[in-house]
Parts: C-alpha cells; sequence; structure tokens
C-alpha cells in the first residue's frame, strides 16, 4: 500500500466548512482507494493531519495526476491558512 500524509492549518472559521468539503468527497469511487483518517490537533485546533491510504503507489500517483483531484484539493486550498506539507510513503502496516 502507498499513501500520504499531509499537515494543514485552516483559516480561522474555516473549521465547519472545510470538515463539510471533507466529508463531501465520501461517496467518490476512486480506483485504489483503501481509505482516509482526519486528526484536528488538541494543542492548535486549527491544525489538522490527514492521512490517506491507497493500494499501491501506481493508483496514488494515478489519481495525483486527474483533474479531479485537482478540484478537489483547490477547495481545500481554498479553507487554508497555507500550503499543506506533505509527506508520501509506502504503508508498512496497516489495519
Amino acid at each position: 500500500m502507498y499513501g500520504t500524509v499531509a499537515r494543514m492549518h485552516i483559516k480561522p472559521g474555516a473549521e465547519a466548512q472545510f470538515i463539510e468539503v471533507s466529508r463531501g468527497f465520501e461517496g467518490l469511487h476512486v480506483p485504489g482507494f483503501v481509505g482516509q483518517t482526519m486528526y484536528r490537533m488538541n494543542a492548535d485546533p486549527t491544525e489538522f493531519i490527514l492521512a490517506v491510504v491507497f493500494t499501491d503507489k501506481a493508483a496514488y500517483d494515478a489519481n495525483a495526476a486527474t483533474p479531479e483531484q485537482h478540484a478537489r484539493y483547490l477547495q481545500y486550498r481554498e479553507l487554508l491558512a497555507a500550503d499543506p506539507e506533505w509527506h508520501d510513503g509506502e504503508v508498512v502496516y496497516h489495519r
């Protein structure tokens, strides 16, 4: 499996809309998508961590290259105070 972890800071007051946008992606059928988990940090409620898992790197890269994924990213980016910090890599354990 393969995926990414993103550290994001949302704009003040954008939390509800940010979560709503995230939930809006639930019904999508993206090839190779396994799942995602989003955390809101206790120390800073404007900081979110997103972990996304795909079946493999090829599926991850194929999704990243689509115009649809870019459009989804732009919806998120409007609500962020800065660009996300991305950490891509092989998933060595997932349950």
